[in-house]
């Protein structure tokens, strides 16, 4: 059987006017989709996943995930604005509803401009000056979060769930900011934080075959013996006598060294056999700190750094130079190492550490220092979550993943005053030209939507900060009441909804695979 090339296969060709309302008719149906959920009265959203099974969500990119319209050219609409969730999510884990929301909106409001006799050129440039100043208000008006700000933000990021909401706060306060905090399943119906110590290092996945979640698209190992060596890998013999035990062991292996590909390709193949569950990392930090990053990691997990330019023989080694961790997870940017406890080494580094830190007077290095301090005193809190069924433990997860990403972010960066409040102010804060009110009419969008899935009209033209809790029906200080964004999540949104919103009004021709209809059939 001979299969075409996909530069062979036939295609659908559309143009102009045609291509572009298709285009939008399929942003719309996966907006209208997705905004449902949006805010404190937001409504869950029940889909068919691909066994049939039916998964009720609040989460908007699970929303958006799970459509796929059967118009070629409508889909395309749908799956650039799903772009735009995936980003923001990547960027800041939350916000990927309003990023929708703002692309619909933005959508509309250049398709109206075009029809009044603007160029898809004045429009990107009024745009993009126009969300330079939008941004540059934002970061004007957010502030620290301080005292009850962080259970706030971890309840309104779990859709209003104060009780969920005090769980996410409470690993954090007892974290701190350097702190990290993971989630996994409960082996009950309850929900609690449990705090380890651990260790989060800046070296993500080298390769999606060691990917073990294909959910969280992460390397997860459990009891992982942990191998780091700071000089090149260059054959699988020389680490032949440590793979053995390790399988003996019946043990996972986390592998932190400069790797030659024929040894990556060799451990890749036998982890997709299933016969050894493996996982490579790069060394820890970059220039002058990767020494010294390597040897606080072997400190944490009581492994010995090998080195064969410095006279070290991996034919050698022996399982005693390994170090061990009780799980280690890694995904596309960081891995982090859950531990057994400080032992009496990591107490003395960060003793010897304290010392350098309070006789250092240049910043650059004082900032290095203070980052080594926190990665060797760091905890990790993982949060358990329990339900009473599977459904109800999907949706949950989904809640408490953007929750745990949004009081992050909160964190990092600070908040401003949420239910699309910050960006209503900003667009009547802001003056522009036409082409720059474009955005500026788009961005009262999410506030809208939030009053329209409350079923609730006010009107815009309030003091600023102030706008409608819909809980309780009333206009109030949207910080004072606890109503509040992390000011990364609404800049991360609004930032990619633009870059999509104008890379589809900007596009002339489709061109899309023909379909078959087997349905009937």
């Amino acid at each position: 059987m001979e299969y075409n090339l996909p530069s062979e296969l036939v295609k659908n060709l559309d143009f102009g006017g045609n291509a572009k309302d298709r285009v939008i008719i399929g942003v719309n149906k996966l907006a209208q989709a997705v905004k449902s959920t949006l805010g404190a009265s937001g409504k869950c959203v029940i889909y068919e996943d691909g066994r049939g099974k039916p998964v009720i969500t609040k989460d908007g990119v699970t929303v958006a995930e799970s459509v796929v319209l059967r118009d070629a050219v409508e889909n395309m609409g749908a799956t650039l604005i799903k772009e735009a969730a995936r980003n923001t999510v990547r960027d800041a884990g939350d916000g990927t509803t309003t990023a929708t929301v703002l692309a619909e909106a933005l959508i509309k409001q250049i398709d109206a401009a075009v029809a009044d006799g603007l160029t898809i050129r004045e429009i990107k440039d009024g745009v993009n000056k126009t969300l330079d100043e939008v941004i540059s208000y934002l970061n004007d008006i957010a502030t620290d979060v301080e005292g009850d700000m962080l259970d706030s933000v971890s309840a309104i990021s779990c859709n209003n769930d104060k009780e969920l909401g005090a769980i996410i706060a409470e690993a954090y306060d007892k974290v701190g900011k350097q702190g990290v905090v993971l989630m996994e399943e409960s082996e009950s119906d309850e929900t609690y934080v449990d705090i380890v110590d651990g260790v989060k290092v800046e070296c993500g996945l080298t390769s999606q075959h060691f990917v073990t979640n294909t959910e969280k698209q992460a390397c997860e190992l459990d009891n992982p013996l942990v191998f780091i060596c700071s000089s090149e890998i260059p054959n699988i013999r020389k680490i032949q006598n440590i793979l053995e035990h390790v399988i003996k062991s019946n043990r996972s292996l986390l592998i932190v060294a400069p790797v030659a590909q024929p040894v990556k390709a060799a451990l890749m193949m036998n982890k997709v056999k299933g016969n050894i569950k493996v996982n490579i990392i790069d060394l820890p930090g970059f220039g002058p700190t990767k020494k010294d990053a390597t040897e606080d990691l072997a400190i944490l997990t009581g492994a010995t750094v090998l080195n064969e330019e410095l006279g070290d023989d991996l034919d050698l080694m022996k399982p005693e130079h390994l170090g061990e961790a009780e799980f280690a997870v890694t995904d596309n940017k960081h891995t982090v190492l859950t531990l057994e406890g400080m032992n009496k080494d990591i107490e003395s580094r960060i003793d010897e550490l304290n010392n350098k830190l309070a006789s250092e007077s240049n910043n650059f290095l004082k900032k290095k220092l203070e980052d080594r301090l926190a990665t060797l005193s760091g905890s990790v809190g993982i949060i358990r979550v329990g339900a009473n069924s599977k459904v109800e433990l999907k949706e949950k997860k989904d809640r408490v993943e953007d929750a745990i990403y949004a009081t992050k972010a909160a964190l990092q960066e600070g908040i401003v005053p949420g239910g699309g409040v910050a960006l209503l102010n900003a667009s009547q804060k802001i003056i522009a030209d036409d082409a720059g009110k474009v955005l500026l009419n788009a961005l009262s969008s999410p506030y809208e939507t939030i009053l329209d899935n409350a079923g609730m009209k006010v009107g815009k033209d309030m003091q600023d900060g102030y706008g409608c809790n819909v809980i309780t029906g009333g206009l109030v200080n949207m910080i004072n009441e606890g109503i509040i964004d992390p000011v990364l999540v609404t800049k991360s949104a609004l930032k990619n909804a633009v870059s999509v919103a104008l890379t589809i009004m900007s596009a002339d021709c489709v061109i899309s695979n023909i379909r078959i209809d087997n349905a009937s059939s």
